[in-house]
């Protein structure tokens, strides 16, 4: 039985193209076993379990919505809308503008949702 690094000396005295149909079964060897420790170890962790599939439990609807500290009645509206818990229909998401007072001293950071 060979050693490794005979078997190395053997492959260099080989053509170009031997040596390259060898080295990329090396590397496709190492990367399924790569691929599949990782796959067998997250499925074993249960990484891949559907935990909650509810949309309204995932946005956390159901929690107690929290008041800040200026709860005038500008931002009234939207603490009545974080009451409701209407489950039965389809999950919406609802923009409400925030009172420029209520921002003062913060940076607004600029989004960008590309499409």
């Amino acid at each position: 039985m060979r050693t490794v690094f005979q078997h190395i000396e053997h492959i260099q005295g080989k053509p170009h193209h031997i040596r390259r149909r060898v080295a990329f079964g090396a590397a496709a060897a190492g990367t399924a076993l790569i691929a599949l420790v990782w796959l067998a170890s997250s499925i074993g962790t249960g990484a891949f379990a559907l935990k909650n599939t509810s949309f309204a439990g995932n946005a956390g609807e159901a929690e107690a919505p929290t008041v800040s500290g200026n709860a005038g009645p500008q931002n009234l509206a939207g603490t009545a809308a974080a009451v409701q818990s209407n489950t039965s229909g389809p999950a919406r998401i609802e923009i409400v503008d925030a009172d420029s007072s209520a921002t003062a001293g913060k940076k607004a950071e600029q989004t960008i949702l590309p499409f």
